[in-house]
């Protein structure tokens, strides 16, 4: 079966309690308890707020993660770039955030990372043209470095499925792909069949969450998304990319775990059915 991994800090005490973020000085703790638990990966998330104390930023930090890595054999194959969403590269941090991505692309590679996923989403949105053309801009600048040491650039958008397709038509260069997350797209209403007739060759990266109608995250199972319709896509499109948690959270750190176990037997199931 499909190994499973998971998104950074999902098996931590939160992070200054946000829901979301990076643990600054107890990242490496993730990695056993993620041994613990049968995954099999990490996805690093690369925040906005203190970059600069991102081992992702630096050779010794990237020397980290490998010496972790190596200790436990847990891997890191993707990286979820949140950073871009309070930087994105349709506003005036465009050249700095173009700089940023440069550096995480070189560094990243040095840990075989194959997915970096470009949140368009919420304060990242591309609301009109002119934003699409600003953010292809910026990719097609940095698009001959993934090519060479290669890396793959997920955009997550909100965009209607002819939109998005429209997004991803503006580049030519296979290291260009999706980055689909099941609940995100539940709730905006999409229908998966759509979603998947518009991009669905072009995924690599899977988000596993559930969301309802319009709403927040929930335990998978209980909200809108239709993991049956959505895997049986990912079969029909011959889908063989990283599969990440990153279900709903306890507010509790002990029911938090509790709560990723449950969800994780959930998903193995569908991931065991649809994809063997």
């Amino acid at each position: 079966m499909k190994h499973i991994g998971i998104m950074q800090g999902r098996l931590l005490p939160r992070y200054q309690n946000r829901y979301q973020a990076h643990p600054v000085n107890y990242w490496q703790a993730e990695f056993y308890i993620a041994k613990e638990l049968g995954f099999n990966q990490i996805e690093f998330i690369l925040d906005y707020n203190e970059v600069e104390k991102n081992p992702l930023t630096e050779t010794k930090g990237i020397e980290d993660i490998q010496s972790i890595i190596d200790a436990t054999g847990i891997q890191v194959k993707s990286i979820c770039a949140d950073y871009f969403m309070e930087a994105p590269f349709h506003s005036n941090h465009k050249e700095n955030s173009e700089v940023v991505l440069k550096t995480l692309i070189n560094n990243a590679s040095k840990l075989g990372v194959i997915d970096i996923v470009i949140p368009c989403v919420d304060h990242s949105s591309i609301k009109n043209d002119n934003d699409m053309e600003l953010v292809v801009d910026s990719i097609q600048k940095i698009l001959p470095l993934a090519e060479e040491k290669g890396v793959y650039i997920n955009f997550e958008t909100d965009l209607s499925p002819q939109m998005f397709k429209k997004l991803l038509l503006s580049f030519d260069s296979k290291n260009i792909k999706v980055n689909y997350d099941i609940g995100n797209s539940a709730s905006l209403g999409y229908n998966p069949d759509e979603e998947f007739e518009a991009y669905g060759e072009y995924i690599s990266d899977l988000h596993i969450k559930d969301r309802v109608l319009g709403g927040g995250s929930v335990e998978l199972g209980t909200g809108n998304a239709d993991f049956h319709k959505v895997f049986n896509n990912l079969r029909k499109y011959h889908f063989n990319g990283n599969i990440i948690m990153q279900s709903a959270k306890a507010k509790e750190y002990i029911d938090d775990l509790v709560l990723v176990k449950k969800q994780k037997d959930f998903i193995e199931k569908y991931i065991y059915q649809y994809l063997g």
